[in-house]
């Protein structure tokens, strides 16, 4: 559901382009590689140079990729697409044109669905297309001096367009995180904002509930969800400001500047005619057949809607832990490798989404980085299960594996001390010793004071240091006590 919500009596429109770098080794149209991070100028061959003679082909790669997205957001797959020449000028761009998709992209509709709060969402996209990165400018303003490093030129994007669906800044974060986890999940970037291998341009505009579309103002290279947030609220907030003051939204590419938490004009923004579209032609119609199609439908990772659905089937997770074991691939993979070495998934995913994450979060980190490894965790939470520890001394067992060390799980426990008291006749002696130390609390249970057979129960676990079974401390005690 795509609720409309009014600002000082204004409704926001929002649609978000992003430009998604493949995960190629190589470019769209030559074989220099994409590493990141190669000194200046090392990474760009004749084609990336545009020398003359020099020809571009194909990368079958960034075609899969595309392919591949296609068919996890539902979209069309075209059979037939057409790369064009969009010609402007910039000192970055040796061509003076980036060969990109216009008329005819190769991937067509679709829709990204997610949560806002509790509220479903979906969001509607136009497109998505393929086309070549352009250069890097770099400028030392001490010197006084800019270059160019063409590196960048000619890495692989798969450009994706929104419909205006949405209508504010939670809305646009939201899809653009489900986007972001969506296109690692299935492998076809390695989502590195910092690297500027995911980077989103947010449209923004605004009118009274009703009226046509508002002028749009579009807000360029927003590579972090936070910066996102903040520039469209600015944004909102200018646009609106501007006609309560009687002013006139000019369209415009605009910057925003984390420091200031400011958006600032760059630039009138073009219309399709000033880049002067045409097809390429030194490249023929991009052709997918449907046997391409179903090869790399076959090849596709399970999706994380597929997953969820499943661990909630299959493995008995409620909706709510269903979908934060989905939340990213990596997530997923950690969990059902603990899962497969514990046999209990419930338990798995208690453990991660509590112990686990508490002490990444605590640290600012994801499971990547999770110092435990998914084996090392079924085997504790299998611990708990066969009642070897209880879940407290488990924890104090993580805190020794946490910190590094490479002993098993069943060594920590034995160099700790932490193995519980299952044994019914050693337990049944310790009681009978709680009971007789505490004549008193045994009167007031006897008597209807059910606190005091908690008080009982603390005695019992004290007299055991923790070790004793707490489930079967609590039905002997029961027993005793008539």
């Amino acid at each position: 559901m795509n609720a409309n919500k009014l600002i000082r009596g204004f409704e926001v429109v929002i649609g978000l382009e992003t430009h998604t770098q493949l995960s190629t080794r190589s470019k769209i149209f030559s074989g220099s590689a994409t590493a990141f991070g190669a000194d200046a100028n090392t990474q760009a061959s004749p084609v990336d140079l545009a020398l003359p003679g020099t020809l571009p082909v194909m990368n079958r790669g960034a075609v899969e990729r595309a392919i591949q997205f296609g068919l996890a957001v539902g979209a069309k797959v075209a059979h037939q697409s057409i790369f064009a020449r969009k010609n402007y000028f910039y000192p970055d761009l040796p061509k003076g044109y980036q060969i990109s998709q216009y008329e005819t992209p190769v991937v067509q509709g679709g829709s990204i669905s997610f949560m806002v709060g509790e509220l479903p969402y979906k969001v509607n996209l136009t497109r998505a297309h393929l086309e070549e990165d352009a250069g890097k400018s770099l400028h030392n303003d001490y010197a006084g001096l800019s270059g160019i490093d063409l590196n960048r030129a000619g890495t692989p994007l798969l450009e994706i367009v929104t419909e205006p669906d949405m209508r504010g800044s939670s809305e646009a974060v939201e899809y653009a995180k489900t986007l972001h986890e969506l296109v690692k999940w299935i492998g076809i970037c390695d989502g590195n904002m910092q690297e500027g291998s995911f980077r989103c341009d947010a449209n923004v505009s605004v009118r009274r509930p009703g009226a046509a579309y508002g002028t749009r103002r579009e807000i360029k290279n927003l590579n972090s969800f936070k910066f996102m947030q903040q520039a469209i609220d600015y944004e909102i907030q200018w646009q609106i400001d501007l006609i309560e003051d009687g002013g006139t939204v000019q369209q415009a590419t605009v910057l925003f500047n984390a420091d200031t938490g400011e958006t600032k004009a760059m630039r009138s923004k073009e219309e399709a005619h000033d880049y002067r579209y045409f097809p390429d032609p030194d490249l023929p119609p991009l052709v997918i057949s449907p046997d391409w199609i179903d090869r790399v439908r076959a090849q596709m990772p399970e999706l994380p809607r597929a997953a969820n659905q499943r661990y909630q089937d299959a493995l008995g997770l409620s909706a709510h832990d269903a979908a934060l074991m989905t939340q990213s691939r990596s997530m997923a993979d950690f969990f059902e490798a603990t899962a497969a070495a514990c046999g209990q998934a419930k338990l798995a995913s208690n453990w991660l989404t509590g112990e686990v994450s508490r002490r990444l979060n605590a640290v600012d980190s994801h499971i990547e980085a999770c110092p435990v490894s998914p084996q090392t965790l079924g085997a504790l939470i299998g611990r708990i299960h066969d009642q070897t520890i209880s879940n407290n001394a488990a924890k104090q067992v993580l805190d020794v594996l946490w910190a590094g060390s490479k002993k098993t799980v069943d060594e920590v426990i034995r160099e700790q001390g932490h193995g519980q008291i299952n044994d019914t006749g050693e337990l049944e002696r310790i009681l009978d010793e709680v009971l007789a130390a505490n004549a008193k609390s045994v009167e007031e249970f006897r008597a209807g004071k059910e606190k005091a057979f908690n008080a009982l129960i603390g005695q019992a676990m004290k007299a055991t240091k923790g070790k004793a079974n707490p489930a079967q401390v609590n039905e002997l005690l029961k027993k005793k006590l008539g």
